[in-house]
């Protein structure tokens, strides 16, 4: 699944509490402007979101998100390393460059980034 893209950048802003310049909300990518929509290591990185989130279900991938950075935020204690440590986001941006990532990616692959 590609994500249906939306540039707004009030939505992006709300949804990532003015903290990222694209956000996945299933099945939305938001982004911020149209150049970042077409920016393929970014859009890349929000499908592979797309994609976690749909092997959890959705809403399971919400709920193990917030409760991954809340651990993660009392153990960095600052939002950018919590954020980074997340493992959707560690598999997001390991594998963001590679276009035909999602192809191959075998389910659950989140769980090799968790550490």
């Amino acid at each position: 699944m590609k994500g249906k893209v939306v540039v707004s950048a009030f939505l992006t802003n709300l949804f990532s509490l003015g903290r990222a310049s694209a956000v996945t909300i299933f099945p939305f990518i938001f982004v911020q402007n149209k150049i970042l929509a077409k920016d393929e290591d970014l859009m890349n990185h929000e499908r592979i979101h797309i994609a976690q989130a749909l092997e959890l279900l959705v809403f399971p991938f919400y709920v193990l998100y917030c409760m991954e950075f809340l651990v993660r935020l009392v153990y960095y204690r600052k939002v950018e390393e919590a954020y980074l440590n997340i493992s959707f986001e560690r598999e997001a941006y390991a594998k963001q460059s590679d276009p035909y990532y999602l192809l191959t990616r075998k389910i659950w692959s989140f769980k090799k980034y968790y550490r």
